[in-house]
């Protein structure tokens, strides 16, 4: 197998088309055994838990991943279908020496990926990822000529129902309000939440309604979720009060959005509002701080500022909003696409059934509906532009891309942001503009779009 010179992993692991490289059925088996190998440095015979996605590729990849590290001596055990966060759980609580997650969460069914946690639960570092895709690299050069007969088999492993049993027990054990009185409208995606959700609402005693739970292999994240919100806020509002609130999961769940009882949608940094002021008035939010990530609104710092709490900003990704509250203190931290780490809880990702617990266990302590909890948030005009590129150049390393964005900061003097970035699964350059007028954050949007298509997009001459 000749070597591949890109990178493998991204800002959420290993992310492609399956079927292709990296996720054909010989590379996913070298993956497997390279990182057997890399467990077995710090331990004789390594345990991993396996979980998956609903996705028509996720089996088979899930099967030879557990081959290639059943060939290095690991011992392998399988959570069947299960959300990102729930491996995560069953990783640290195990005490296994890591976690491996199936799925490309929000992307389309013809796409996957391998998500890796640590035996603590957490993410690798990027050092950590870099070093392991060293070892992947290694194996892929040295493969030999007989693994199309090593592949295309699908081991027997132990685990199942009983480790997603587990872990919907534990994100019961988190909420000791009683919920039973609540109506819940619950959008599924047809993903990883279809295999834990009803059982965790069903235990809470909440009158729970599901859409799109109903998985085929090929209907994940279609026209539904939390890519879609409105589907739930539109249902909700025709429910004419038949809901106190819907619940929109992604394709692995590790994040949710929501629509309020009047049927408008509230995403991360509504949910980050509620959840922080709640926090700090319990006396559970130390140096009453939060973090967020760049993407997340002014509107969100400007009413945490109001309420006593500082906003601290990190990367895009959850791994790095982890990082940024590890390293100070903070127990409470997400993105605005509905990624919710509650340290408290001790999560060590985002979660989306854990977060959907604390939000409705909040409605319910407070007393107060959804609209009221964030009422006084008030939220820039924003925009976002994804621009399909040919490569990831550097912005700064192109005069005319670094001097549209420069001029809009410029414009803009600190009443909006600017927030320029490539997508870490994707071949998009992403344009983000605030401003206090839709007309002014368009017009920037569309200038630096606009070069950067001219300059970089997949349509611009070479």
């Amino acid at each position: 197998m000749a070597l591949q010179t890109r990178r493998l992993f991204g800002t959420d692991g290993i992310r492609g088309v399956a079927g292709e490289f990296p996720l054909t059925p010989e590379s996913t088996y070298l993956i497997g055994r390279a990182l057997g190998h890399d467990l077995a440095k710090s331990n004789s015979v390594p345990r991993v838990v396996i979980g998956q996605d609903t996705r028509e590729s996720s089996s088979w990849i899930a099967d030879q991943i557990a081959l290639g590290l059943i060939s290095a001596g690991v011992e392998v055990l399988s959570a069947g279908v299960i959300t990102t966060p729930g491996v995560a759980y069953l990783a640290r609580s195990r005490k296994l020496d890591a976690g491996l997650v199936i799925s490309a969460s929000h992307n389309p069914w013809t796409d996957n990926g391998i998500k890796m946690f640590s035996g603590t639960g957490y993410k690798l570092p990027d050092a950590e990822e870099a070093a392991i895709e060293q070892e992947i690299f290694a194996h892929l050069q040295d493969a030999d000529l007989n693994l199309q007969a090593r592949v295309n088999t699908a081991p027997t492993l132990p685990g199942e129902a009983s480790l997603r049993h587990a872990y919907v027990k534990w994100l019961v054990g988190n909420v000791r309000t009683d919920l039973s009185g609540l109506r819940v409208l619950v959008d599924c995606a047809n993903g990883a939440a279809t295999a834990e959700a009803p059982e965790m609402f069903a235990a809470c005693g909440i009158k729970a309604t599901f859409l799109h739970a109903q998985p085929d292999g090929k209907n994940i994240n279609d026209n539904c979720g939390a890519l879609y919100p409105q589907t739930v806020a539109t249902a909700t509002t025709e429910s004419a009060g038949s809901f106190d609130l819907g619940i929109s999961f992604d394709g692995d769940a590790d994040r949710a959005l929501f629509s309020d009882e009047n049927g408008q949608v509230v995403d991360g940094d509504g949910i980050l509002l509620l959840a922080a002021r709640d926090m700090r008035s319990r006396g559970v939010l130390p140096n009453a701080t939060v973090v967020a990530t760049t993407m997340s609104n002014m509107g969100l710092e400007i009413a945490l500022r109001e309420s006593g709490i500082r906003l601290l900003r990190a990367n895009v990704g959850d791994k790095y909003v982890l990082e940024e509250m590890l390293k100070t203190g903070a127990v409470l931290g997400g993105e605005q696409s509905g990624h919710i780490i509650f340290r408290d809880s001790d999560a060590t990702t985002g979660d989306g059934l854990l977060t959907a617990l604390r939000v409705m266990d909040v409605i319910v302590r407070s007393g107060r509906p959804l609209s009221v909890l964030i009422s006084d948030l008030k939220v820039f005009p924003q925009t976002i532009q994804n621009i399909r590129v040919r490569e990831k150049v550097p912005f700064r390393e192109v005069p005319e891309i670094q001097r549209a964005i420069d001029s809009a900061e410029r414009e803009l003097d600190g009443n909006g942001r600017v927030v320029v970035r490539y997508s870490g699964t994707e071949a998009l350059a992403r344009v983000m503009v605030e401003a206090e007028s839709e007309e002014k954050m368009k017009a920037l949007a569309d200038r630096i779009a606009t070069t950067i298509r001219n300059n970089l997009g997949i349509e611009a001459k070479v």
